[in-house]
């Protein structure tokens, strides 16, 4: 009997029109904070980010999860059993997004919601192929929407507080959506397509390093904590501390060399920071797509976006191999291993 497994059926991204520089948020920085002194060109000197995407005027976290659906639906028509929205954005606290992008989409099936930061969408992933593989579902979508561009502050009280706020600034609104659906593996077939082997990490005691504290039970209520707070140095730290040990793990227990690779999609925050990861988890750089510089950190829709730029530009195709590495706060790593 031939075992299920959950293949990559199609891909959606949806990136807003509407765009905002660098030099941009610089200027309106300095316009509303003269006390606090910021030197031009910092933000893009440190972080390599020309610019980010702004959610149009009046969508919310779902519409831009929907926008990104339908790409995905229009390339693979088909029911939908499952749909899983995975994001570290949300449209309410209550109900599930899930549910507002089920209605969006006119889509009558169940529905829950996946949330661990910008490892999102790879946790519904592994969440989605779990399900498929065990026999509930054939076919399982999987949505986000990131709305980071709610949770940047403006009003500065000091140097410090813009420090503290800086990672904010080049984090980037856009939807991602993937379709997995069951595909009976054939023990003749050494090359088959679907999600391969997964692998999943966590230094949870670094939780406090990067927060948005607002909404939950510490805070539920208080404006001021509506801001992202985040220590750019220790969350780089922390992601650079779990080392390569999980990275080399996934490719040695599946016979595999970098060589083997054709695509290493992964996570970034800033361009200066990627030649350091890059190095400690032994990723070899001509394998990667870089999207931080012209999108910004979009959060949980950047590995589907990579994936999406190098099938445009022929990196994969059909039968690729595809290494998928997401960093989230918290913090986490998580790893998965897809042939198309």
């Amino acid at each position: 009997m031939n075992h299920v497994t959950a293949r990559i059926a199609s891909t959606g991204t949806y990136l807003p029109e509407r765009i905002r520089t660098t030099a941009e948020t610089e200027k309106q920085l300095r316009s509303q904070n003269p006390t606090v002194k910021l030197a031009t060109g910092l933000i893009h000197r440190l972080t390599g980010v020309e610019s980010v995407h702004l959610r149009p005027d009046g969508w919310q976290t779902s519409d831009l999860a929907v926008a990104a659906a339908r790409t995905a639906l229009e390339h693979s028509p088909g029911p939908i059993d499952l749909i899983i929205f995975s994001s570290a954005s949300q449209d309410l606290i209550e109900p599930a997004t899930s549910h507002i992008v089920a209605a969006k989409l006119e889509i009558d099936c169940p529905v829950m919601d996946v949330k661990n930061a910008c490892n999102s969408v790879l946790n519904g992933m592994q969440v989605g192929a779990a399900l498929i593989a065990t026999g509930q579902y054939r076919r399982v979508l999987i949505a986000s929407g990131e709305t980071p561009s709610l949770g940047v502050r403006w009003d500065l009280d000091s140097h410090q507080q813009f420090i503290r706020s800086f990672p904010g600034y080049t984090m980037s609104d856009g939807g991602a959506a993937v379709i997995l659906e069951a595909v009976e593996l054939d023990p003749a077939d050494d090359a088959p397509a679907g999600i391969l082997d997964s692998l999943f990490v966590a230094a949870s005691k670094n939780w406090s390093v990067g927060t948005l504290s607002i909404g939950g039970s510490m805070n539920p209520r208080n404006a001021e904590l509506s801001y992202f707070d985040i220590d750019g140095a220790a969350l780089q730290q922390a992601f650079l501390d779990l080392g390569p040990q999980p990275v080399h793990d996934i490719l040695d227990r599946n016979g595999l060399t970098w060589d083997d690779i054709d695509l290493v999609a992964i996570h970034q925050v800033a361009l200066p920071y990627l030649p350091a990861v890059f190095e400690r988890l032994g990723v070899v750089e001509d394998k990667t797509v870089i999207t931080v510089a012209d999108h910004g950190n979009l959060a949980s829709v950047t590995l589907p976006l990579q994936l999406e730029v190098a099938r445009a530009t022929g990196q994969v195709k059909p039968g690729s191999l595809v290494l998928m590495i997401g960093l989230a706060g918290g913090i986490s790593l998580g790893l998965m291993l897809v042939r198309l």
